[in-house]
């Protein structure tokens, strides 16, 4: 066999060592080979991606910056049988970007939750103040008992089992609030007055009953940061993606995985911080029997006050 000759064999070397170091962006984590009818809606969004490399540099404090094509829009089926199509958006995630993506209620934006400089362009992309609290799009019970204190496992002295109680709701459309642990992020919990459970640490998690959202965050090292999106003058859900994507492109959002119509409900609020688990939002998830409504723990209180006096 005739030797190689030299110009060729480090050409070939050098080759070899661009791609051990640098491999290529499509080789994603979720990547499969897309059913043979979905081709072309694939080379769609990978030549997006492929044709903004700025898109997906940022500096070293992990600051993501949009590249001069704008917002990246990927269309999957609500089922999530293409989750595929999803690699750059996981990409663009844990690069630093802000998006919005569907859950099982109504869309959120998101960003990674241990990135500072995402969060703080989250609330400028949804236009709320630092005393507004953020909530957790959480893979699984083990991320609840990280960030926050969990739930109630109930003791031989009569406790309620709540953590029990739970497990059998999620996922599903509930919102639990929380004391937080010091591994959640400062940034996300603020003292203020504008909602009744942001003056002390504590936050809402959430493990939405959504395949699209689900595929998403089992493809994440860590949960999501989320706020439902809304119109900006309105106090009012927007459902629609397109409108979605028409209203907060221009605000800076970078990605918008699109998984159809929402309905109009959103998730169940459950406050888990006082003497009993109190809905203080009634949303998609129904009133079980060991929740009470607000205005029974209230009457409850009321009730209690008057006895002691």
């Amino acid at each position: 066999m005739a030797a190689a000759d030299p110009a060729t064999a480090a050409s070939f070397s050098r080759l070899s060592f661009r791609r051990a170091v640098c491999p290529s962006p499509l080789q994603l984590p979720l990547s499969r080979t897309p059913p043979p009818g979905r081709l072309r809606v694939s080379s769609t969004v990978v030549a997006l991606h492929k044709r903004n490399p700025k898109r997906l540099k940022y500096a070293s404090e992990r600051q993501f910056k949009r590249g001069d094509t704008g917002m990246l829009r990927v269309k999957v089926e609500p089922s999530g049988e293409d989750f595929w199509k999803l690699d750059p958006v996981i990409d663009l995630i844990n690069r630093g970007a802000v998006g919005v993506i569907p859950t099982d209620t109504v869309y959120s934006i998101v960003c990674d939750l241990s990135n500072n400089e995402s969060i703080e362009r989250l609330r400028r992309v949804k236009g709320i103040g630092d005393s507004k609290p953020l909530s957790i799009l959480c893979r699984s019970l083990r991320d609840i008992d990280t960030y926050t204190t969990g739930f109630p496992r109930g003791t031989n002295q009569g406790q309620a089992n709540i953590f029990r109680a739970v497990k059998r709701v999620i996922p599903g459309p509930y919102t639990f609030i929380l004391p937080a642990t010091k591994q959640f992020p400062k940034q996300c919990i603020r003292h203020g007055s504008s909602t009744r459970y942001a003056k002390r640490r504590q936050v809402g998690v959430r493990i939405p009953d959504d395949p699209i959202c689900q595929a998403i965050l089992q493809n994440l090292d860590e949960p999501l940061i989320c706020t439902s999106v809304k119109y900006l003058s309105e106090d009012e859900w927007i459902l629609d993606p397109v409108i979605i994507a028409d209203l907060y492109e221009p605000l800076g959002l970078d990605f918008i995985v699109d998984g159809g119509p929402r309905i109009a409900d959103p998730s169940t609020v459950v406050d888990m911080t006082g003497t009993n688990p109190t809905i203080i939002r009634q949303g998609k998830g129904p009133k079980l029997e060991w929740m009470v409504a607000e205005d029974e723990e209230e009457e409850e209180q009321s009730t209690f006050s008057f006895k002691a006096a």
